[in-house]
């Protein structure tokens, strides 16, 4: 299905999406980034913020590391400000490079559990299945993100894998 290497490039993909998104959230007010645009959660840094913290919850996951608090329903206010927002993203994003850095792609081929506190159950589903939705909920909400940039008036960051920098 996927291989390490792949994860190992989506994982540079997030970094490079995330330090976009930095410049751009610097651009903004406070009252930009936390003013209500009908997205599903609700803000610019609300959406951040429900990324950085289904990021950290899924390293917690596949790492066995320290996960975030709260829930869903808390995962919009994990960071109050833009300035938090980057220190923690560069930790998480640190993490998922690291988890990544040693992954093998038999480890890919098995089943994965974890407790999921949405389901109140153990969930059970291909390692590659999991691996694979961590980086594509990373992509949708960044989408929402680009959207809610674009109607600021920013330019908003380039998206597109094709044009992800080479390494070194």
């Amino acid at each position: 299905m996927i291989t390490a290497a792949y994860a190992q490039e989506m994982a540079r993909y997030n970094r490079w999406q995330n330090c976009q998104l930095k410049e751009f959230f610097s651009a903004l007010t406070t009252e930009e980034l936390n003013r209500e645009r009908g997205a599903f959660f609700g803000s610019i840094l609300g959406t951040a913020n429900h990324l950085l913290w289904g990021d950290w919850i899924w390293m917690s996951r596949f790492d066995g590391g320290e996960g975030p608090d709260g829930g869903i329903p808390e995962s919009t206010a994990i960071c109050a400000d833009d300035d938090e927002w980057v220190v923690l993203r560069d930790v998480v994003d640190a993490r998922i490079e690291g988890w990544v850095a040693s992954l093998k792609d038999e480890a890919l081929s098995g089943p994965f559990t974890w407790f999921s506190a949405a389901k109140q159950a153990d969930v059970t589903k291909p390692y590659a299945q999991c691996v694979m939705h961590f980086f594509n909920h990373q992509t949708h909400h960044r989408g929402q993100i680009h959207k809610m940039l674009t109607e600021t008036g920013s330019a908003a960051p380039v998206s597109d894998l094709v044009f992800l920098p080479q390494e070194g």
